[in-house]
């Protein structure tokens, strides 16, 4: 199995994870593409709570869309979502050819080297780089590549939201389908969630 890797806390998912996996869906020539929402995030507060919920919401933006699935497989341990751990997982659950392809954004890729056992993790993965800021210079992490991190870039122009600011849009009581699709922006409205 071709298999790309999406993980991260979705608090919520909005357009642009959805845009970034359809991008990854038309471009590549991967079997699956496996979203994995982040049980305990390690350097994120834990709500036992909002990761289920943050789970449904997954779910239901996934949901109808041909070889995209949502994993709880982190859900499944007690431990923190550390993505080693996580990717040592799949390589035992499914029959994976080459390299498991890892999604992940140039504000967390530059984050990398302080990632739990990132030097371990970097010949497990390939990891598929989008840019998440629009003065992006891929110059810039050619000293990762000396390191050994085996990535490339997705030629996909940068869009600008971010999970902070639709929160904060929440709270405020403004309108949100612009971000979230209907399935998600209903979920949301009947379990009151992010309001202060």
């Amino acid at each position: 199995m071709k298999l790309c890797v999406f993980q991260g806390t979705f608090n919520p998912i909005h357009r642009a994870h959805l845009q970034v996996a359809d991008y990854v869906s038309k471009n590549y020539d991967f079997d699956k593409i496996l979203f994995i929402p982040a049980f305990k995030p390690p350097h994120k507060d834990y709500d036992p709570k909002m990761s289920f919920h943050r789970f449904n919401m997954v779910k239901l933006a996934a949901q109808g869309k041909l070889n995209f699935d949502v994993s709880d497989i982190e859900f499944r341990s007690d431990n923190k979502s550390y993505t080693y751990n996580t990717i040592r997982e799949l390589y035992k659950i499914y029959d994976i050819e080459g390299k498991i392809n890892f999604i992940i954004g140039t504000d967390a890729f530059e984050k990398i080297e302080s990632w739990y056992e990132t030097d371990k993790l970097k010949k497990l993965v390939h990891f598929i780089v989008f840019r998440r800021t629009n003065d992006f210079t891929k110059g810039n992490y050619d000293y990762l590549k000396q390191k050994g991190y085996d990535f490339s870039f997705a030629e996909l122009d940068f869009c600008d939201i971010s999970s902070t600011q639709l929160r904060s849009r929440i709270a405020n009581g403004e309108k949100i389908n612009d971000i979230v699709t209907s399935e998600v922006e209903d979920y949301i409205k009947e379990n009151g969630l992010y309001k202060n």
